[in-house]
Formats: structure tokens, C-alpha cells, sequence
């Protein structure tokens, strides 16, 4: 049989070098059987006696530590496949065929490449030809029988793993508000600190309705968050930093804090690229879940109350149907729409008129997924003002109790806060009397030490220093509230359409307020806008409103401005009918002040008569025409019209007059030659009787 396999190796494999593999699948196998490793080295001799020289064996040792599953992260298994497939190896040598690959594909992929390039290969038991039938079938039912036993070991170590899952005894790392005590079972962290930090952290959610909210008011108060450090030479300890959103959701997203064992939340799908892709599993696919497997800081119902809230939340929701958090614009039923002929829910547009913005509520969701028309669009602005009157004529019987039950709620909020900053301090004071305990045990001759000692003491004192500065600051803006501010909070209630009403309420609050009444407004729009309101209790109420007017419409300037345009020509041009439109605080249809082009397209628009053509209707004359009846020159004329000598009435703002007829009485001047000087002369004298 030896003679056999040395038969195999020729004088071209002698010529190309002879490779060895050396691997373990983890750092710690290395260090602890060192046996197997060494054994491995050890082929390095059986190449010296098939014939290879010590100057022709390549030692590949780079992936110590790497587990054979795969060959995407083994640097050292792609150089050895790099080598075979240019033509440098002659034998591959590993231990067995575990050392090489645990994975089917990677071993078979290398026998071919072996086959192809001629290259033997080699273990503990003998030398093989892939590419002799034989070796090679052989060759593969070790691959085979390398990848089982890895799946039984894994397939053997996870089935204890989900066994003790499903009794909800096994111990995983606890997220932070737990920890195990001495009898393994779970508790709250004994820290009351970080206690009060969760509990705050849910009661701030359930008042703000928004995981980013949560964090905002966490930073507005100056509070931190716990953090436990799981990596590193720092394991085990806890740090206080800013509460950060991510965190926010992974909180409100585990299942852990309402006392409840889980275990199976999530599966592992291994990538063509090596890579892992988490994908988390709904509830009814966990591995196990026990509720009230121990205590927690939230119940089962507000664990699901929060997540549904968060959905509510989603800026882009998968279903259409979510409300998403209430926005900054002035839309009231944003995200409370739903369109009456397909259900969905309708989103919101702004259009400006004038100086504010107007909401209008568009159902387009089959238009943008499906190139379809878009049910329907509602003007929102008379619909959310009628909204706001239901809202008021309902909630005025109510206002007292809401009024105290928000006076409840800031009082306890701020409470709340300052027993966090107050336990901050305690736990400086404590971290500080800790640090002059160790110092004052120690030795003073032993300076390394108690300089370090001291320096820890020092920074613990400044720690304390601080703490107490921010709290005391805190106190000092945080006062609680006084007489004189629950009696105006209990005014304001009494009056809440002024609260309602109150320029200085934001949109958003105004829009929270809503949904804290309202489920969703479901819109119809056919002969008028029909809204059916669904409160949150049950009862329901139907809106009837009048459909908007087109925007012409909207536009169009009042009739009684026309009038008063149509009254003003009889006596005065367009510029002065716009002076006087504006002294009178009149505004146009677009709410713009008057001028005297927009006098003349009113004029126009409306087919109202001119000043001119109600001045020559009287019967007034132009100035040729009247200059030609008095047989004067049109200069002469406009000298007169000055002197007051004739009765002018202006008819624009460029200078046009038009003169009244003439009486027996007005003056007109006769030309005639002078006798000396040979120029005109004129003297005046009285219209004839005939002419006038």
C-alpha cells in the first residue's frame, strides 16, 4: 500500500513545492492543545521522505485561530487555492481533511483545482490523486463526514441551548435595569439610580407619544442615561452618558422590561459574501416566551401600547393606514385623514393664499404606486376651523378635570427629574468618600500608589462639585408651581377655546391635543364635504360643509368695493378713487392695497362707464371742441381754464379736462388787424347772443 501511494508522487510533483496547512479553529484551541498543532508541523518531515527538500515546503499558518466553516475570512486557505491554481504545488498536506475545510463546497472547489493542475494531496492516512476516480471519491466522503461532524456539534450544543430556553432558565446577558443574584435568578439592578432612570424614561415616553421627543426632553432636563460596557478592559462597568434615539428604541423594542423571558427574537442568515443578516422575527415565531418571568418595569400591555404607538409613528409606513407623529405644519388631521372611498389614509399638501399657508388632504396613494387618479383632494382650511369648533363645543364640559390633571402631571414630572439629579450627587458623594476611604488606607511611604490614590480622590471631589452645581442649577429653574400659576392654569381651562384659539399655541401641540379626542375623520367629497369625526370613545359626529370656492372666485374683488368704484367715477379720477379705497382700509380681493391700474381693470372687468364717458354723456367738450366754438386758440383756452374764466372738469390724471357748454356770459375774445404795427390784436367782450 506505501508503495502505492509513493508511486503516486513523480518527478514533476518533486519539482513544485510541497505546502502544509496548519489551522485551529479558535485562539483558545491554540493555546490549550498544542498537541494538534504541533502534530501538524510535524508533516513537514514526511515531505522530507517522499522526497521534498526542507528549501521546498511552504508552511501556510495564517489562519490559526479561524474557524474551516468557511473560506471568505481565511486569508491563508485563498493563498494556498492562489498556488495550486498556478502550477507551484506539487502536494498539499494537512493534517486531516478537517484542517483544510469544513465546508463542502470550499473542499470540492480544491480537490477540482487539484485535479486540474496535478497536485497531490496528503494526510495522516496516505497520498492522493484527485484526479484518479478512487482518491477522489474517497477524498470526498471525507468532506462529507467532516462537514456532519460539525453540524452534530453545533446541532448537539444548540439543542441544550433551546432546552433550557424553553424552561426560560437560561442565562443571557440581561439588558441594562437587570441583573442575576447570587441564586442566578433575575432582579432589578439594586442600583435605585438606574432604576429611576428606566421607570423615567417610560413615563417620559408615554407624556411625549415619540421616541425623539424622549430624548429631547431627557436632554433639556440635564438628565443622563445608564450604560453598561460589555467589551473591553472596562467590562462590567457602568457609565452615564446622553440617552441617545437608537437607544430609545431598542429600549421601547425589548420585550425584557415587562418581566417577560425571551429568547429567539431575531434569525441569523449567513450571505454568499460570508456576511450575517439579522432579521427579526413577530412574536409568534420566538424560540420561547414567558410573561411575568420575573420583575419588570413596564406591563405586557404598555410594552404593546408603546410599540403601536411607535408604528403610529413611522414616517414611511408599510401599510398606509399609520397616523405618523404629529408635524410643525397647521394641517389638524394630519395623519387623523381617511379617504370614504378606499380607505386609505390621505396625506397632506400645502397650498399658500396670501400670507399663511392652507392644508390640503390628497388620497394618492393608488396614484403614486399605481399611476391611477387620485380619489379625491379636500381643501383643509374651513374643515379644520369647523373641526376646531366640535372639538370646543365637546371638550368645554371637561376642561376643569383636564386643567388638574395637568397640574398633577408637571408637578410629578418635575419630581421625578429632580430624585434623578439628586441621586446623580449621592452617587458622586458616594464615588468621592470611596476614593478618600482607599486613600487613607494606604501606606503615605508607598508614593506610587497614593499618588494615584490621591489623584482618583481629587477627581471624585471634582466630579461631586460638578454634580452639585447642575442640580442646584436645576433646582433653581425647576420651582414648583405657586398659587398664582394654578389658578391661571385653572382659568385657562375654563377658557379653552381662548387656549385653543391662542395664536401662541403651536401647531403641533394643537394637533396632539386632536388626537388625544379624535380616532380619524373620514372625508367625502361629492355635493359638499361630508366629515364623519370617530372620537376615541366610540361616539361619532357628521360634518356637512359647503365645497370651497374655485380660486377666481376667492379672488374676486367684494361688490360693494365695485359700487363704491362705480359711485367715486362720477366725481373723481382712478388715482384718486384709489387713495380713498385705501384711506378707508379696502383691500382688494387678492388682499393687496389699491393702485390706479388695478381702479382701471376693475373698471374694465366690470363694463362700469369711464369719468369720460360720463362727462361727455352731461354734454362737457373736449378742449379742440370747445376751442373751435369759441374760435380761440386751444392755448388760450387752457389759460382761461386756469384764470377760472371757464369751468373745467378733470377726467384722468395725465391732465385731461373737459369743458362745460359755454353761457350767454362767458367771455371771448375777437382778433383783428392793428393799423400801425401790422400784429393781432385782441380785446374782450361778450359771447354773442346767436352763438351761445
Amino acid at each position: 500500500m506505501m508503495g502505492e501511494q509513493h508511486a503516486k508522487i513523480q518527478a514533476r510533483h518533486l519539482k513544485r513545492n510541497a505546502y502544509l496547512y496548519v489551522r485551529q479553529s479558535t485562539l483558545r484551541q491554540v493555546l490549550e492543545n498544542s498537541e494538534s498543532t504541533k502534530r501538524q508541523y510535524d508533516l513537514r518531515e514526511r515531505a522530507l521522505a517522499l522526497g521534498w527538500r526542507l528549501d521546498q515546503v511552504v508552511v501556510i499558518d495564517s489562519d490559526l485561530g479561524q474557524s474551516g466553516a468557511s473560506a471568505v475570512d481565511r486569508e491563508g486557505f485563498q493563498r494556498l487555492v492562489s498556488e495550486v491554481g498556478l502550477g507551484r504545488a506539487g502536494i498539499v498536506m494537512g493534517l486531516e481533511v478537517s484542517r483544510l475545510a469544513r465546508n463542502s463546497t470550499d473542499w470540492h472547489r480544491l480537490l477540482e483545482i487539484c485535479a486540474l493542475a496535478d497536485t497531490l494531496i496528503l494526510d495522516e492516512d496516505g497520498v492522493y490523486d484527485p484526479a484518479h476516480f478512487n482518491d477522489r471519491l474517497l477524498l470526498g466522503l471525507k468532506g462529507t463526514m467532516s462537514e456532519a461532524e460539525l453540524h452534530v456539534l453545533q446541532a448537539r450544543l444548540r439543542g441544550g441551548i433551546l432546552n433550557k430556553a424553553r424552561r426560560g432558565e437560561l442565562e443571557i446577558r440581561l439588558p441594562i435595569g437587570f441583573d442575576y443574584d447570587p441564586a442566578g435568578r433575575v432582579r432589578l439592578d439594586p442600583d435605585v439610580r438606574v432604576q429611576e432612570s428606566l421607570r423615567q424614561f417610560f413615563r417620559t415616553f408615554r407624556r411625549t407619544g415619540s421616541a425623539t421627543a424622549t430624548v429631547k426632553a431627557f436632554r433639556a432636563e440635564g438628565l443622563s442615561f445608564p450604560h453598561r460596557i460589555y467589551r473591553g478592559p472596562q467590562t462590567g462597568e457602568l457609565l452615564w452618558t446622553d440617552l441617545e434615539h437608537s437607544r430609545a428604541l431598542w429600549l421601547l423594542h425589548h420585550p425584557r422590561y415587562t418581566g417577560a423571558f425571551c429568547f429567539g427574537r431575531t434569525r441569523v442568515r449567513k450571505q454568499p459574501d460570508g456576511s450575517h443578516r439579522h432579521q427579526r422575527l413577530p412574536s409568534e415565531e420566538w424560540v420561547a416566551l414567558i410573561r411575568d418571568a420575573h420583575a419588570g418595569y413596564i406591563t405586557w400591555d404598555e410594552y404593546e401600547e408603546n410599540l403601536r404607538i411607535l408604528r403610529d409613528n413611522a414616517q414611511a409606513p408599510a401599510t398606509g393606514r399609520d397616523r405618523g407623529t404629529p408635524r410643525e405644519g397647521p394641517a389638524l388631521l394630519q395623519g387623523l385623514a381617511l379617504c370614504a372611498k378606499c380607505g386609505d389614509r390621505m396625506t397632506v399638501r400645502y397650498h399658500v393664499n396670501g400670507t399663511r399657508r392652507v392644508p390640503d388632504y390628497v388620497c394618492q396613494r393608488e396614484g403614486v404606486e399605481h399611476a391611477q387618479p387620485i380619489c379625491q383632494q379636500i381643501v383643509g382650511g374651513e374643515l379644520d376651523a369647523a373641526i376646531g369648533r366640535l372639538l370646543v363645543e365637546v371638550v368645554t364640559p371637561i376642561t376643569l378635570g383636564v386643567a388638574l390633571a395637568v397640574q398633577k402631571e408637571l408637578e410629578s414630572r418635575s419630581e421625578d427629574s429632580d430624585r434623578l439629579r439628586r441621586q446623580a450627587v449621592e452617587r458622586a458623594r458616594y464615588e468621592s468618600d470611596l476614593a478618600r476611604r482607599r486613600y487613607m488606607r494606604c501606606d503615605p511611604d508607598n508614593r506610587l500608589v497614593a499618588d494615584s490614590l490621591e489623584a482618583e480622590w481629587n477627581q471624585a471631589l471634582r466630579n461631586q462639585t460638578v454634580a452639585q452645581e447642575h442640580y442646584d442649577k436645576q433646582r433653581e429653574s425647576e420651582t414648583g408651581l405657586d398659587d398664582q400659576q394654578r389658578a391661571a392654569i385653572l382659568a385657562l381651562a375654563k377658557d379653552f377655546p381662548r387656549l385653543w384659539n391662542d395664536p401662541h399655541t403651536a401647531d403641533r401641540e394643537r394637533k396632539r391635543m386632536a388626537r388625544l379626542l379624535i380616532a380619524d375623520v373620514t372625508l367625502l367629497k361629492e355635493a359638499d364635504i361630508r366629515a364623519q369625526v370617530r372620537f376615541s370613545g366610540g361616539a361619532t359626529h357628521t360634518l356637512h360643509l359647503p365645497l370651497p370656492k374655485p380660486a377666481w372666485m376667492l379672488r374676486q374683488t367684494p361688490g360693494t368695493v365695485v359700487a363704491e368704484i362705480d359711485r367715486l367715477l362720477e366725481d373723481h379720477t382712478d388715482s384718486e378713487i384709489a387713495d380713498w379705497l385705501n384711506d378707508q382700509g379696502l383691500i382688494s380681493g387678492d388682499g393687496k392695497p389699491f393702485h390706479r391700474p388695478m381702479v382701471r381693470r376693475i373698471r374694465i372687468d366690470y363694463a362700469l362707464p369711464s369719468r369720460h364717458d360720463r362727462l361727455r354723456a352731461r354734454g362737457l367738450l373736449t378742449l379742440h371742441e370747445m376751442a373751435q366754438r369759441l374760435n380761440i386758440c386751444p392755448d388760450s383756452l387752457k389759460r382761461w381754464r386756469r384764470a377760472g374764466l371757464l369751468k373745467a372738469h378733470k377726467y384722468d390724471d395725465r391732465g385731461g379736462y373737459l369743458f362745460e357748454p359755454p353761457g350767454p356770459d362767458t367771455p371771448v375774445k375777437h382778433q383783428h388787424q392793428g393799423k400801425t404795427t401790422g400784429k393781432s390784436t385782441t380785446r374782450e367782450g361778450s359771447f354773442p347772443a346767436h352763438t351761445a
